[in-house]
């Protein structure tokens, strides 16, 4: 990844967080775009003068855009983009959910995605090529109870990836998806919270760490994982745990 140039959404904690370092420490530059401008400039001091903070909603357009745009001027462009911003609120029954609240879950779930690809696909085309992963969740296959905001906003973002390798994989454009599983992050203490549907119920030490999957998204940037392009790979999988050096 050495010069390597990787914006990372919704960074500033969990997953995101977690990423960053990971990427960081494999020689790339990296975007950290988030809401929270102390979060990501901390953690942007804590990795130094390859890590550039981008105060950012995805759910606006054109915030994503600009951005991209300060990256470009920064770094000269995105070679990696990880579409990893996400929400789990609110959960809700559908007969309850307060349609704001349901609302603003799509915008960042799934149109914040699309914000993303958006922004950076011509680039990518115009330099021959990219990648592009999607955080996804085993939420977009299996309806559970109160989630419907994520549960559909995560479906709609896995077909989104199957559109953009429909589109794109002939042109350069490296489409994948990740589905980590449980992961120990702040998403866990909402969801234990809520008391609502079985995730609620999972004892703690069955969630994966945070660098699990950002080691994963680092592997999945190896010609290794080519053989996935277009597809969402899953860390249930023991299989893949092993490829991407997670367990012996």
């Amino acid at each position: 990844m050495d010069g390597k140039r990787v914006l990372i959404t919704g960074a500033s904690k969990g997953i995101g967080a977690a990423a960053a370092r990971v990427f960081a420490a494999a020689g790339a530059k990296v975007g950290l775009a988030a809401r929270s401008e102390a979060r990501i400039a901390a953690l942007a001091a804590e990795i130094g003068g390859g890590a550039l903070a981008l105060p950012c909603d995805v759910a606006s357009h054109s915030a994503v855009e600009a951005a991209v745009a300060a990256m470009t001027r920064a770094f000269g462009g995105v070679d990696v983009l990880i579409n990893n911003a996400g929400m789990i609120e609110p959960i809700a029954t559908l007969d309850t959910a307060d349609p704001a609240a349901w609302g603003q879950a799509i915008d960042i779930n799934l149109k914040g995605v699309f914000h993303g690809i958006r922004a950076v696909l011509p680039g990518m085309l115009a330099r021959g090529g990219g990648t592009i992963i999607t955080v996804s969740s085993g939420a977009a296959h299996s309806p559970l109870e109160g989630w419907s905001a994520y549960c559909s906003a995560k479906a709609g973002a896995a077909m989104l990836t199957a559109c953009l390798h429909h589109e794109t994989h002939g042109r350069g454009i490296r489409a994948m998806g990740l589905s980590p599983g449980t992961v120990a992050t702040d998403m866990q203490k909402v969801i234990r919270a809520s008391g609502v549907n079985p995730v609620s119920q999972l004892d703690p030490s069955v969630h994966i760490p945070a660098d699990w999957p950002a080691r994963a998204l680092l592997w999945m940037c190896e010609a290794e994982a080519d053989a996935y392009l277009g597809q969402e790979i899953s860390l249930r999988d023991e299989g893949i745990r092993r490829r991407a050096g997670l367990i012996a």
